[in-house]
């Protein structure tokens, strides 16, 4: 997605304050789309939940290592406690699911493409405890015990770290605009990789 197909007016309504928001208002229909895609897995069956999980290990993997080519280490400490790749990993060996990474040719990140790749990355925990709820409903037991992905993180507070990081981050208006498009091509490897059969 290019820069110059994104208007600074469309991302600075007077009436909305703070990087968070603007990242949550013109990431709003990239979010609700990939929603949409989620409707069409039933989490509580074995075969939609792997699927599930292959899809979701399919866009994770690259995208985590696009971040660590780009030294998140650096801008977050703790990113060793963020790191999900090897929980879905060992949740999809559980019910005999395989970790096939996009092959996806990102350009490598800068600092703020960074933050916007994390917000994508560490908001998605949020949904996360709803899903939970519906896998727990799943008959079979290796499903219900194949949640670590789902489950990484609870009680960490990893989601405000994120965003406490976020506010402290000195941003300029094309740094915004960085992370907007970041944070867009990051929901759309998800969209990708939930629409592979």
């Amino acid at each position: 997605m290019s820069l110059a197909a994104i208007s600074n007016d469309a991302f600075y309504p007077s009436s909305i304050e703070g990087i968070r928001e603007r990242l949550k208002v013109a990431t709003a229909a990239d979010h609700h789309a990939l929603d949409e895609r989620l409707r069409d897995f039933d989490l509580s069956t074995t075969a939609h939940y792997r699927r599930f999980l292959q899809a979701s290990a399919a866009a994770l993997l690259p995208l985590e290592a696009a971040l660590e080519q780009a030294g998140v280490g650096e801008l977050f400490e703790d990113w060793a406690q963020r790191q999900r790749a090897q929980v879905i990993a060992a949740d999809l060996a559980d019910i005999n699911g395989v970790c096939v990474p996009l092959g996806l040719p990102i350009q490598p990140l800068d600092r703020p493409a960074v933050f916007g790749t994390l917000y994508v990355l560490e908001g998605s925990r949020l949904g996360a405890a709803y899903l939970l709820r519906v896998v727990a409903a799943s008959a079979d037991p290796r499903v219900r015990r194949a949640t670590r992905y789902l489950r990484h993180g609870a009680g960490q507070a990893l989601w405000c770290g994120f965003l406490s990081r976020l506010a402290r981050e000195p941003v300029t208006a094309d740094d915004e605009l960085r992370m907007i498009v970041s944070a867009r091509e990051a929901f759309a490897v998800f969209a990708k990789a939930m629409a592979c059969p």
